[in-house]
């Protein structure tokens, strides 16, 4: 099946402690059925010192599962459902169910 949400995408928390919030797709595992999202999320974590960088505490985003996620509708910001369809050309694209757009392309 094809991915419902993929890199870029701006998605909103339907459950959790970040409910409501929005923010934009960094990174999808659909073997784990999970995504990373700019800004949500945030956990702390020990991280030891490396060449590359240095070592404290640091602030990053911890993944939140698909099924608490959903697409922002690009007409209005509220969160959607999303269909597939082909257009004319044969490009499959997906859309928002809530109000018909088109998401890509």
């Amino acid at each position: 099946m094809a991915q419902k949400i993929r890199k870029g995408d701006h998605v909103v928390v339907l459950t959790g402690r970040e409910r409501g919030r929005k923010g934009e797709v960094i990174k999808v595992m659909p073997k784990d059925n999970r995504a990373l999202v700019r800004g949500l999320n945030m956990v702390r974590r020990h991280q030891k010192q490396t060449a590359a960088q240095d070592g404290g505490i640091v602030s990053k985003e911890a993944a939140i599962d698909l099924s608490n996620l959903a697409l922002e509708d690009p007409k209005d910001g509220a969160p959607t459902r999303v269909g597939f369809k082909t257009l004319d050309d044969g490009r499959k694209v997906r859309y928002a169910k809530r109000s018909g757009d088109l998401i890509d392309g």
